[in-house]
C-alpha cells in the first residue's frame, strides 16, 4: 500500500491530489462577475481592478443598461463616465482605459470584441488574466489560466510556482494542471483564497490540503 503523500514530497506528485480535493470542495466555481455578454465581461473584468467583485456587480448593475455598445461609453463626456464607476476606485485610469479599449473596438474590431488572446491584449487596461477571462466566460474559449492575486498568492503558498511574474506563474500552472481544468480551477482557487487561505491569516486549521501544504501554519 502506498504511503500518503505529504507538504515534502514534490510538486509534481502532490498537484494531481492538490487539484482533487480543492475541485472536490468548490464545486461549480466560476467567475463571479456578473455578464451578459462579451463587452460586459471586457468592462467588469476592467473594473474589477483593486476592486471586490461584489462592489464590481454593484456598479454594473446599472451601467450596462446605459452603457450597452462600445459607442455608449464614448457618446458621454469622461466625467460622466468617470463618476458612474467611482465606487469602483481609481475610475480615472478606468475611464480612460475603457474609453480608449472600445475606441479601438470601433475602430478595429467593427465595434466587436475580438475572440483572439493576441488581439484582446493590443486594448488598452488588458493583459492575459483580463483576456483569459474574456475569451473563456465570453466565448468559451480557454487558453491559458486567468492570474489574479488570489491566484498569484495560493499559487505560491502551496507549492505550484515559486515566481510572482503573473506570466510566469501562469506558466507553472498551465504544466500542472489538466487544459480541461485551467478555466474551472483558477476559480476554486480564488473561492479558496476567499474562504480559507485569506492573505494575512490563512485557516490552516480547516484547510482540506493542509497536510499537502508546505506554508502550512500549523
Amino acid at each position: 500500500m502506498p504511503r500518503p503523500l505529504a507538504r515534502t514530497d514534490p510538486i509534481e506528485e502532490r498537484a494531481p491530489e492538490v487539484i482533487r480535493i480543492l475541485t472536490d470542495a468548490y464545486p461549480g466555481a466560476t467567475v463571479a462577475l456578473n455578464h451578459s455578454n462579451p463587452l460586459e465581461i471586457l468592462i467588469a473584468t476592467i473594473l474589477s481592478a483593486q476592486c471586490t467583485d461584489a462592489k464590481v456587480n454593484e456598479v454594473t448593475a446599472t451601467l450596462f443598461v446605459k452603457y450597452r455598445t462600445p459607442q455608449d461609453y464614448l457618446a458621454v463626456p469622461e466625467d460622466e463616465l468617470r463618476a458612474d464607476i467611482k465606487p469602483t476606485g481609481f475610475f480615472n485610469q478606468k475611464a480612460t482605459s475603457i474609453r480608449e479599449t472600445c475606441r479601438r473596438l470601433i475602430e478595429v474590431y467593427d465595434g466587436e470584441v475580438p475572440d483572439t488572446m493576441e488581439e484582446l491584449i493590443t486594448l488598452r487596461g488588458v493583459a492575459r488574466k483580463t483576456a483569459n477571462i474574456v475569451l473563456s466566460n465570453g466565448f468559451g474559449k480557454v487558453e491559458g489560466i486567468p492570474v489574479d492575486t488570489h491566484v498569484k498568492r495560493l499559487a505560491n503558498r502551496i507549492g505550484f510556482s515559486e515566481h510572482s511574474d503573473p506570466d510566469k506563474i501562469e506558466q507553472d500552472l498551465m504544466r500542472l494542471i489538466p487544459r480541461e481544468q485551467w478555466s474551472p480551477f483558477s476559480y476554486v482557487l480564488i473561492d479558496h483564497g476567499r474562504r480559507i487561505c485569506h492573505a494575512r491569516k490563512p485557516q490552516c486549521e480547516v484547510c482540506p490540503i493542509e497536510p499537502l501544504c508546505p506554508s502550512s501554519q500549523l
